[in-house]
């Protein structure tokens, strides 16, 4: 398999792991947890034994925080999201602009807020080498993730354009390229007029979201949509029918793309299709008696099927997802 290799990678001819200084730490506070909880909880800290947790949020540097995760969750997490930092080469500065006055529009001070000591330390130590020092910290995480998660578990990596390729490249390498499963594209923000820096090129208004399972041993359970506005004109153009009880539907075919001489039976003095029916007479049957046959008035006329509206779960969600809130103040 093709290898990406960055300066740091490999030292005196083996590849480096990431640090596994585990260090200790202790629940301070539970989400949603009740006073007894919490007291119970204190009770049982207090006299040396392990204490009940749910929705822990650990404060820490990822290269101390993982290693510390492994003795109690090597192997069991179903789900892993990371959102990690991107490699923009920014500084943590920025500009506000203070008025001067409660409700001034044009008279502000402008402000620049510099980044902090630890701000400059944590970057410098991060990504002091560039791209290459940026990279060997995004696999030193992906190796102790991929210790964490389940052999039934995925994880989504998201990421920006500028580095998304070689991202794509070192989750071959840790995950295994077949366990790649989707590139999801994530529409960030909406229209805006272009910056300066993007006078050349069009605008960027997308991140990538990749998803790796950790085995073939990974389900995914489908997402639907009924909002998106593609389905709401797919019911208005399709769902035109509507029955004695108020329910909407459609019809559809209940012709054999193939020929299946076995299928070719007359229902109710209605002829068979020239292929024959989609479904066995014991079927036919079934779906007269729930009322999901529908008939023609012509005697010449074809039974179809009918599809219910209320009995769609909604648009199965696809690779592209552009209906989220984009970012904005």
């Amino acid at each position: 398999m093709t290898e990406l290799t960055w300066d740091g990678k490999y030292k005196d001819g083996k590849k480096q792991g990431p640090v596994r200084i585990a260090l200790p730490f202790q629940t301070i506070e539970t989400v949603n947890e009740s006073a007894q909880d919490r007291r119970r909880n204190l009770e049982l800290f207090s006299s040396g034994r392990d204490t009940e947790w749910r929705n822990r949020l650990i404060w820490g540097d990822k290269k101390y925080v993982l290693p510390s995760l492994l003795p109690e969750f090597a192997g069991k997490v179903n789900l892993i999201y990371i959102d990690p930092p991107f490699d923009t080469g920014a500084d943590f500065s920025f500009t506000a602009a203070i008025p001067e006055s409660p409700g001034a529009e044009y008279e502000a001070t402008p402000f620049t807020k510099q980044p902090s000591i630890l701000e400059q330390k944590a970057y410098r130590d991060t990504w002091g080498r560039g791209l290459d020092s940026y990279l060997e910290w995004m696999y030193a995480t992906l190796v102790l993730l991929r210790e964490l998660l389940a052999e039934n578990g995925s994880i989504y990596v998201h990421c920006d354009s500028g580095v998304n390729s070689y991202i794509r490249v070192i989750l071959d390498e840790v995950f295994g390229s077949e366990n790649f499963r989707n590139e999801i594209t994530w529409k960030r923000r909406v229209g805006m007029s272009s910056s300066v820096h993007e006078s050349n090129r069009f605008g960027i208004c997308t991140d990538t979201i990749f998803f790796y399972a950790a085995s073939d041993q990974t389900v995914l359970f489908p997402q639907y949509n009924k909002d998106a506005a593609e389905y709401q004109d797919y019911i208005a153009a399709k769902f035109t029918y509507t029955d004695e009880k108020g329910r909407r539907y459609r019809t559809d075919n209940l012709a054999n793309p193939a020929p299946r001489p076995n299928l070719k039976y007359e229902y109710k003095g209605f002829k068979p299709p020239k292929n024959g029916w989609a479904i066995s007479r014991e079927k036919m049957e079934q779906w007269d008696r729930e009322s999901r046959l529908y008939f023609p008035k012509e005697p010449d006329g074809r039974i179809q099927r009918k599809r219910y509206l209320d009995e769609l779960k909604g648009m199965p969600v696809q690779n592209l997802w552009t209906d989220i809130a984009e970012i904005n103040s």
